[in-house]
């Protein structure tokens, strides 16, 4: 079906993540590298781009600059047949104050739905990890006739207390949402699993005006989609449900349906990275069909020098970007970003290395995130795991090491 000019998709950018500190010290949560080349943010975009959603505006608030330079220069879309990738900084249209919540991002910019002629009105989160057709979701919500609905994915339910969870009808409507129950289990006592909402949303247009209109005006609301919004919509029966793992995705394995990922954790961050890197990843990112667009440096290619007794270089399960050189030194299980240099007898295992970062000879750093331009002294040790070794560093609840760009390592 044709997505364009009917639908106006709007992402939601504006998340300072909190729990990503210190990657997000100078940067928005969708700004984050994510596996080598990437941003947060593409995985969304590229999933709207290639599904024909080509006319998208993208919400950004906390720390933008890097965000805005990124969209720039990785999504320009041909302007001149209307389709485009804005990106929009908090205007304080509504008064002097930032957006207090999703609902008030909308609301605050209801001019860009107003002066749209589409029906319809794609509203997804800008941060998670994932490949869907967005285009079968509005297929879905077209022929369901409701004015909202709402993408899931099940969760455990001893992790529904992170997320916006849905009960629903056998017809797929909605009956009841809950926004980060406090006490799961006593709300789904005997399921293993729940139907967890993915923040991904399509709205009739009318309906979405209507319902901002209402929140902006109720003095009681925090003026969130998840917390206010969509349970009103909910309660008057509006909602359905679109079930993510049955999308079908062109090149995708049937291994990956339904791989989903809230990266909003330093945990959660290092194992969705750890899953691009086994011999078979539950995510590809090579499906050619559906790619992950991104902006690509002009970088030579990534090379491994020195085959010799004293010094070779040894590369296991691994990506490497762009301008990578392992001269001499040991990879295993890690993601090296672009530019990285792994020097003779260092080693790096089960660790994310963003761009620039050296590892110095003779260097271990293992369970850990390493921020862009790191110079690991020779020698030094960045330790994570059971016995993570602190030195100052943040360390995640799993041990995970994180030194942030600027930082120094011991």
């Amino acid at each position: 079906m044709t997505t364009s000019p009917r639908t106006l998709a709007i992402v939601l950018a504006g998340g300072q993540g909190q729990r990503l500190w210190p990657l997000t010290r100078d940067r928005a949560k969708p700004a984050v590298p994510f596996g080598g080349q990437y941003r947060l943010i593409d995985f969304a975009l590229s999933n709207l781009v290639n599904a024909g959603f080509h006319r998208i505006f993208v919400l950004t608030q906390y720390k933008s600059q890097s965000l805005h330079h990124h969209i720039a220069r990785a999504w320009p879309l041909s302007a001149g047949v209307g389709q485009f990738v804005t990106t929009v900084p908090a205007q304080m249209r509504e008064g002097p104050h930032w957006f207090s919540g999703s609902a008030d991002a909308v609301y605050q910019n209801l001019n860009i739905v107003r002066d749209d002629p589409s029906d319809h009105v794609a509203v997804f989160a800008a941060d998670h990890i994932y490949r869907m057709d967005p285009a079968q979701m509005l297929e879905h919500h077209i022929d369901n006739g409701k004015a909202l609905t709402i993408a899931g994915v099940q969760v455990p339910v001893s992790k529904a207390g992170d997320f916006g969870v849905m009960e629903t009808e056998p017809d797929g409507t909605v009956r009841r949402f809950h926004e980060k129950p406090a006490d799961p289990f006593g709300i789904f006592p005997p399921k293993a699993l729940v139907h967890a909402s993915m923040g991904n949303y399509i709205f009739d247009r009318a309906a979405l005006i209507e319902a901002l209109q209402i929140d902006a005006a109720d003095t009681s609301s925090t003026h969130d989609l998840g917390a206010d919004v969509i349970p009103s919509l909910v309660e008057q029966g509006l909602a359905g449900a679109y079930d993510f793992a049955a999308g079908v995705v062109p090149g995708q394995s049937e291994r990956e349906r339904g791989y989903w990922r809230d990266v909003g954790s330093i945990d959660a961050y290092h194992q969705a990275s750890m899953d691009l890197v086994s011999v078979d990843p539950v995510f590809s990112l090579y499906n050619r069909a559906w790619p992950i667009f991104t902006h690509q440096e002009p970088l030579p290619p990534a090379k491994t020098v020195h085959e010799s007794r004293e010094r070779s270089a040894n590369v296991y399960n691994s990506l490497m970007s762009g301008g990578v050189i392992v001269s001499g030194g040991t990879v295993r299980c890690s993601i090296l970003g672009p530019l990285a240099h792994i020097h003779s007898h260092a080693v790096v295992e089960n660790s994310v290395l963003m761009a620039g970062v050296s590892v110095g000879s003779g260097a271990i750093v293992r369970n850990a995130i390493l921020g862009e331009g790191l110079k690991v002294p020779a020698g030094a040790r960045v330790l994570g795991g059971e016995d993570a070794d602190t030195d100052g560093y943040t360390v995640s609840s799993g041990g995970i090491v994180v030194v942030g760009a600027g930082d120094k390592v011991v």
